[in-house]
């Protein structure tokens, strides 16, 4: 990943005060830039495999002609994806894989990154490089992962229950057989030594 620097100029006086802005080169080819406009928080959580459903805010323009395509800003909405699943554009997976919660970020993509020679008609032209405002709003487990982790721990140790148990059973099989064997042999014992006894009772008279 490259860092390049870009001058943002902030004053229309003669002067044109000029504030050095870090942009990221994500692809290392130019094809996706990103230029952090708001920083968040320094214990701000990023997308994780844990956590990576994404909620954000953005507005899209032509690189162009600025013409604004898309944005979320409009009716205040929110937009949420899973990154790195092909959902989106590869600029959005990419650079929202590098976006802490608060962060606002530009991205710049160019058309590989996009919508490619296809574009997205109407509003996108083929081969159009466009250019991104995008908040991060919030990361999010997937839906349903957490109470499926608890499903699959409870039917696991319902699991090793059930083996716990038929080990139990055998085991007190396995003593009931040894102390009926057990038993059967006294009784024999008995038996050999009862007609023994009888045998000499039967000398004495």
């Amino acid at each position: 990943m490259r860092i390049r620097y870009v001058g943002v100029f902030l004053s229309e006086s003669p002067l044109k005060t000029k504030i050095m802005a870090e942009t990221i080169d994500l692809t290392g080819d130019g094809g996706v830039l990103k230029t952090v406009v708001r920083k968040a928080k320094d214990d701000a959580i990023s997308p994780t495999d844990s956590l990576p459903l994404v909620d954000v805010h953005y507005e899209g323009t032509l690189a162009e002609n600025g013409e604004v395509f898309d944005t979320t800003h409009e009716d205040n909405s929110i937009f949420t994806f899973e990154v790195g699943q092909g959902a989106v554009i590869k600029a959005w997976d990419l650079a929202l894989a590098t976006m802490k919660v608060g962060e606002i970020a530009k991205i710049t993509c160019r058309p590989e990154y996009a919508y490619g020679s296809a574009g997205s008609p109407p509003e996108i032209p083929a081969n159009a490089t466009l250019i991104f405002e995008v908040e991060l709003v919030a990361c999010k487990p997937r839906k349903g992962s957490s109470l499926g982790s608890v499903s699959e721990e409870k039917a696991r140790l319902e699991e090793l229950k059930k083996q716990r148990e038929l080990a139990a059973a055998t085991k007190e099989e396995e003593k009931k057989k040894r102390e009926e064997a057990k038993a059967a042999a006294a009784a024999r014992v008995q038996a050999k030594l009862d007609a023994k006894k009888g045998k000499g009772k039967g000398k004495g008279k």
